[in-house]
C-alpha cells in the first residue's frame, strides 16, 4: 500500500524523457537513514554518554539522555548535527562522532509488469534494464515504451517520477544507455494497450461485462 501511494503522488510531477537522459542531478548523494539501520555514538570529552542507537520503524531514534530524532530522508551528517545540538543542551560545546554501524543493503523495488516484482538487492552498479532482468524481465503484457522511474530528490520526502522509453534502446540494441539506478528507486513497469484490450475481452467472454436488458 505504501509503494502504491508513492507510485500515485509522484504521477503528478511525471516527466517523460528518454532513458539515456541525464534527469537527476545528485549523481552520489551521501546515505539516507533507513528504518533498522543502527548508529554508534561517541562523545569525545564524556565517553559515558556514549550509545548506540536504532532507526524504529516510525523512522525515529531516541538518544539516551538527550531526546529523540525523526530520521526521515535525514543523511548521516544530518543526524550528527542534529545530535550535537540536543546534547548542547546539557553538555558544553560536545564533539561527537557518529558511525553507521549497520544498514540495509542497496535495493530497488521493481513493480508491475515483470515476471518476480518486489525487493532487488543491488551490488554494482546497474541500469533500469539490469533491475528488470533481475526481477525476472518483461512479461509480454509490459509497455517498454512506458517504464516509470521513481526516485526521492533532496534530503526531504520528495519524489520525482520519469517515463522511460526502453524499448527504443533494446530495439536499437543500445542498452549500455540505460539510467543508473540508485538504492531506493522504484522501478514501476506498465502495461500496454493491447494487453488492457486482451484482458477486457476476456472478462466479456466470461460475462464479467453486464449489460442488463430494460
Amino acid at each position: 500500500m505504501r509503494l502504491l501511494n508513492v507510485l500515485l503522488a509522484s504521477l503528478l510531477s511525471v516527466v517523460p524523457v528518454l532513458a539515456g537522459a541525464q534527469i537527476f542531478s545528485e549523481r552520489s548523494p551521501e546515505y539516507v537513514l533507513q528504518r533498522g539501520d543502527v548508529l554508534e555514538i561517541h562523545y569525545r570529552y564524556t565517553p559515558e554518554f556514549d550509545q548506540v542507537v536504532t532507526v524504529r520503524p516510525d523512522e525515529r531514534a531516541t538518544l539516551l539522555n538527550f531526546g529523540t530524532i525523526e530520521t526521515s530522508r535525514m543523511t548521516v551528517s544530518e543526524f550528527q548535527k542534529k545530535v550535537i545540538e540536543l546534547s548542547s543542551t546539557q553538555l558544553v560545546k560536545p564533539e561527537v562522532t557518529v558511525v553507521l554501524k549497520e544498514f540495509q543493503k542497496p535495493h530497488v523495488y521493481v513493480e508491475g509488469e515483470v515476471n518476480t516484482p518486489g525487493w532487488v538487492e543491488i551490488r554494482s552498479d546497474i541500469s533500469v534494464l539490469d533491475a528488470i532482468a533481475l526481477a525476472g524481465g518483461f512479461k509480454t503484457s509490459s509497455a517498454k515504451n512506458k517504464v516509470l522511474l521513481v526516485r526521492h530528490v533532496g534530503t526531504q520526502s520528495e519524489t520525482q517520477t520519469v517515463v522511460l522509453d526502453l524499448n527504443k534502446l533494446i530495439a536499437e540494441t543500445r542498452m549500455e544507455e540505460a539510467m543508473p539506478v540508485r538504492s531506493g528507486d522504484v522501478i514501476y513497469v506498465t502495461q500496454n494497450g493491447l494487453s488492457k484490450i486482451e484482458r477486457i475481452m476476456r472478462m466479456g467472454q466470461f460475462g464479467a461485462i453486464y449489460n442488463p436488458i430494460r
